[in-house]
């Protein structure tokens, strides 16, 4: 909010200047936001919270300064404005009731009063009005609107001028609106109306949106001679949904939308009144004042205990300083056991509990009297921690198999690729058919960046959330998918083949992933229809489904545009990272060397090489490091239904090395045990 400083200089005498009242208000919550020269005069630029609407005005500010500058004192007019500027027809309808009449119909208008005029100057408004109003940021406009944007800057009330005579009869009812009805507002703009929309209304129609900007049709003009002047209080959240479905946005709702005090509403009719008065001397006012206040409400005392207070800013204050600094804010306190009862105003609906009691004191006493301490107890180790140190960890193992990760959006279209076995759900009104769907697989989400970038020799990998009605309503799984299609590595010098995308590689990549997070994978038959019947593998974790691993189907390839030698993944990373495991186990280096035996065994093609390697490292111990499968034979020489498996056993001891005989009794364990698989050693 800006203002110029001499406003304030009105209801505060101060020998600070005005940098030294911005850095004042900084420290009390009200940051400075810059200082300009304007005409002349120094303007502040303040920022105030959302929950500080009392801050919107100067009159609010002044109360700040005066709270935490034990040396100001306040003037005449701020004391006249805490006493809400006292006329002699105050709480007397007077002539005004007797014409004039108002209706409230709705629990979001707590306060609605209004004052009469007749036969008012016209004209522009004082020459210093005027110039104020611009050092704000105000353009002036004529005598009676610029009076009334300048009480609103001096007091933070809105007000609205009517002119009397356009009005169908001296009648004001504010209600909501009501289907079919319209306004064009002062901008010039035709509103549809919409029920629950808050309106003031003549006896006929609606004549302004309540809060936010009059109407067109009942604006002062040059020719306006008698003006039924409006003050009141709305309900925030009302005027802030009326404001946005409207599209509109003026200084009236921006006050009302941070609360504005309802019991400042008399008064800044009075102040009205009175700056009208020192220019036309008081003729044209009509005694008597409306005042409808059905939602008042008795404010609630809030105990402030003096232990809380100094526990919580860390620094020690006395009862009469946090009694002092209260009272300095405008509130009523009483002292109680233990502490202070404490009755806020009518402008801080933001204080409901003790806390935010203490907060005013810290401020007001100064944030900058807390004294340094270092900091007490333990610090625990930074960083991420339980699933998502899991996540990371899984994508880590990703990147270092050499995957690339992409972030897709999560609204679709329709793929080949969707999970067939899911309900998809999308928003009730979808901005286009590429966006009408939550995703339900990350599939679909891999193959568009596929295509994007040319479909060939890419390994890539999404992590993200899937989405799909489940039987209690709409569920969300976080899910891990794999794309790969063509080679790995560039091309070498050396010509080595770097090795094709296929169904065992990308099974290895799952594997070694698994492996990363401490977890071991179990392979079943899998039947996804996206993928080959016969190139396809479920992956079991701790027993249970974890995912799918297989070569695309043909048919699914042609439809989705990708090519039919890529392979898919999709695991269910919510299972994965949320199966326990058993602690990493650490062990010494050993300094010994290792040692080789290799065993060749004829064994039926139906044992998986899972089992097999399982057996392997029960029979051999501790003392396997490594095992490997370095050849695969079948054709002459080998039985129908078997294969000849050539598996390398690397063996190292801690603080010994291996004799020819220990190594030798190794690989005859290992021996032994495939044997009992029905394995014969060639």
């Amino acid at each position: 909010m800006k203002f110029p400083f001499a406003m304030l200089r009105d209801f505060v005498e101060t020998r600070l200047g005005p940098a030294e009242v911005g850095d004042l208000l900084t420290m009390a919550g009200f940051e400075l936001e810059g200082i300009e020269q304007v005409e002349g005069d120094t303007v502040l630029d303040i920022k105030v919270t959302p929950n500080r609407g009392d801050g919107l005005s100067v009159f609010g500010l002044s109360r700040e300064v005066l709270a935490k500058d034990a040396e100001a004192r306040p003037t005449e007019l701020y004391e006249r404005a805490c006493r809400r500027f006292p006329m002699p027809d105050d709480g007397d309808e007077g002539e005004t009731g007797a014409f004039a009449s108002v209706t409230i119909e709705t629990e979001d208008c707590p306060r609605y009063a209004c004052r009469m005029f007749r036969n008012v100057p016209q004209g522009d408004s004082p020459e210093w009005i005027q110039r104020r109003l611009r050092q704000a940021g105000m353009r002036p406009i004529s005598l009676l609107v610029d009076l009334t944007n300048y009480v609103m800057l001096e007091l933070g009330q809105p007000l609205h001028a009517f002119d009397l005579d356009t009005l169908a009869g001296p009648e004001i009812v504010v209600r909501h609106a009501r289907p079919g009805e319209r306004l064009t507002t002062l901008d010039g703009t035709e509103h549809e109306l919409a029920p629950g929309q808050m309106m003031i209304c003549d006896a006929e129609k609606p004549v302004a949106v309540a809060g936010v900007m009059g109407g067109l049709e009942t604006e002062v003009t040059p020719a306006t001679m008698n003006v039924l002047l409006e003050s009141a209080n709305f309900r925030n959240t009302t005027v802030r949904r009326t404001r946005k479905q409207l599209g509109l946005s003026t200084e009236a709702s921006y006050r009302f939308e941070r609360s504005v005090d309802p019991d400042g509403v008399v008064a800044a009719l009075n102040r009205f009144a009175e700056l009208l008065e020192a220019v036309d001397g008081g003729a044209s006012r009509v005694f008597g004042v409306i005042d409808r206040y059905p939602g008042r409400s008795d404010r609630q005392p809030v105990r402030l205990t003096l232990a809380r207070t100094c526990r919580l800013l860390g620094l020690d204050v006395t009862l009469d300083q946090c009694r002092s600094y209260l009272s300095r804010l405008g509130m009523e306190v009483t002292e109680a056991e233990g502490g202070l009862l404490v009755v806020p105003p009518s402008w801080r609906p933001d204080i409901v509990r003790e806390d935010d009691l203490i907060e005013e004191v810290g401020r007001v006493h100064g944030y900058e009297r807390i004294p340094e301490v270092l900091p007490q107890g333990s610090t625990p180790q930074g960083g991420v921690s339980g699933v998502y140190a899991r996540i990371d960890l899984l994508k880590d193992a990703l990147l270092r198999a050499g995957c690339t990760q992409v972030v897709s959006h999560s609204l679709v279209g329709t793929s080949p690729l969707d999970d067939p076995s899911a309900e998809r759900i999308g928003p009730k009104n979808p901005v286009s058919a590429d966006a009408a769907w939550l995703r339900s697989s990350l599939l679909p989400c891999l193959a568009d960046a596929a295509r994007r970038n040319g479909a060939k020799d890419l390994w890539l990998f999404e992590e993200g959330r899937t989405f799909a009605m489940g039987p209690s309503g709409p569920e969300e799984r976080r899910r891990v998918g794999i794309y790969a299609q063509g080679t790995l590595l560039p091309d070498h010098w050396r010509k080595s083949d770097p090795g094709r995308a296929d169904f065992f590689a990308v099974k290895g990549i799952v594997e070694e992933t698994l492996s990363f997070l401490g977890l071991e994978a179990e392979w079943s038959a899998g039947s996804d229809p996206r993928l080959h019947p016969t190139r396809q593998a479920s992956v079991l974790v701790g027993g249970e489904l974890a995912g799918v691993v297989g070569a695309i189907h043909p048919d699914v390839a042609q439809d989705a545009g990708l090519p039919d030698d890529c392979v898919l993944a999709e695991l269910d990373a919510d299972r994965i990272v949320r199966t326990p495991v058993e602690p990493r186990r650490f062990r010494a280096v050993s300094r010994n060397p290792a040692v080789r035996r290799d065993v060749a065994i004829l064994i039926g093609k139906d044992v998986p090489y899972a089992v097999i390697e399982r057996v392997v490292a029960e029979a051999a111990g501790d003392v396997l490091e490594r095992q490997w499968l370095f050849d695969v034979f079948e054709g002459q020489g080998i039985p129908e239904g078997k294969h000849s498996l050539a598996i390398a056993l690397q063996l190292r001891k801690f603080g010994g090395n291996f004799t020819d005989e220990e190594a030798n009794q190794v690989r005859d364990r290992v021996v032994e045990a495939l044997a009992r698989l029905g394995a014969t050693l060639r």
